[in-house]
């Protein structure tokens, strides 16, 4: 599966930068468990959380529409959507001054890549794969 491959390859280093994030917040305030009533500590721990909770699924979504010979225009797509979806989301949900527009738009592409994989390896799994 190399074209999940990838986007699991792009989306590694974001993984790793946001939880180096949360551990340099936590020694800054002396915090080991939990948030500690750090404003800034809880809002980098929700980014860090959001990327778990989204991506694993969304990346084996795309890794079983390549599985069922999807078409590779639109597993690119989908994985051109969720590296922008998921940047997007954690730089704008980041900021101490959230940006909402940023967050609404990489949550937007976000449940776009699930949605739409999910339709892809449903169709392909009743024989229908998508043929772009």
């Amino acid at each position: 599966m190399p074209i999940t491959a990838l986007y699991a390859a792009l989306l590694a280093p974001l993984l790793v930068f946001l939880a180096v994030r949360v551990i340099g917040q936590r020694r800054a305030a002396r915090v080991g468990i939990g948030h500690g009533d750090d404003k800034e500590l809880l809002r980098r721990m929700r980014v860090h959380a959001n990327f778990t909770e989204y991506v694993p699924m969304a990346l084996i979504l795309i890794g079983l529409a390549e599985s069922l010979k999807t078409t590779p225009l639109l597993l690119h797509a989908l994985g051109v959507a969720l590296l922008a979806g998921r940047f997007v989301h954690a730089f704008g949900v980041s900021q101490s001054k959230e940006n909402l527009s940023l967050r609404v738009t990489g949550m937007t592409l976000t449940f776009a890549v699930l949605t739409v994989g999910a339709v892809a390896c449903l169709a392909a799994s009743l024989g229908f794969p998508i043929r772009l």
